[in-house]
């Protein structure tokens, strides 16, 4: 008989706005994360993006709280983007065991509250040339809450150094198993 090993855990991707559950980065740390045998699911948010970036907020929040009730387990929470600014809100709302954010925003126009997460083990990867969401701010957060940061010589989209993140985010959910 073999013996049957359980799954390390589950994984949550969230994608940025103007973007899909079949983006670039987010499907490579799917991969990731199933090379090491863990469950992923990638939200599809399209609908509420629709709905302006501070319009999003609310029921991205609320999908991704379902997702998270919805798990095996409390998952890992990867986001990039948007992605990450409603991860951080969903882990205060349902249990996740990490945070593993890029391109974090700390803010969005229109929206009152400001960027905040669980208490958990988390890594921040950002652009220091990110257009669209300082990496000062980002970093300030990191440094309050003494978050694993890496920065990186590319903008918003991260797009230079895929392979890094995804490195990182091996090394990352390894760290976690052991």
């Amino acid at each position: 008989m073999f013996a049957e090993t359980a799954m390390p855990g589950h994984v949550i991707l969230s994608h940025g706005s103007d973007s899909g559950p079949q983006a670039t980065k987010v499907s490579v740390l799917a991969e990731v994360a199933q090379s090491l045998g863990y469950s992923t699911e990638r939200p599809d948010y399209r609908e509420a993006d629709a709905l302006g970036y501070a319009g999003a907020v609310p029921p991205r929040v609320a999908l991704l709280v379902q997702r998270i009730k919805a798990a095996p387990q409390p998952p890992i929470l990867v986001g990039s983007s948007m992605g990450a600014f409603v991860s951080g809100l969903a882990s205060l709302q349902a249990p996740c065991r990490a945070l593993f954010l890029l391109a974090l925003p700390i803010t969005i126009p229109g929206v009152a509250q400001r960027f905040d997460m669980a208490d958990v083990p988390a890594m921040l990867m950002h652009g220091f040339a990110d257009e669209l969401c300082p990496a000062d701010a980002a970093v300030g957060f990191a440094r309050e809450r003494h978050m694993h940061t890496q920065l990186l010589a590319d903008g918003h989209r991260l797009a230079e150094h895929v392979d890094t993140i995804a490195r990182q985010f091996r090394l990352f959910l390894e760290h976690l198993s052991s």
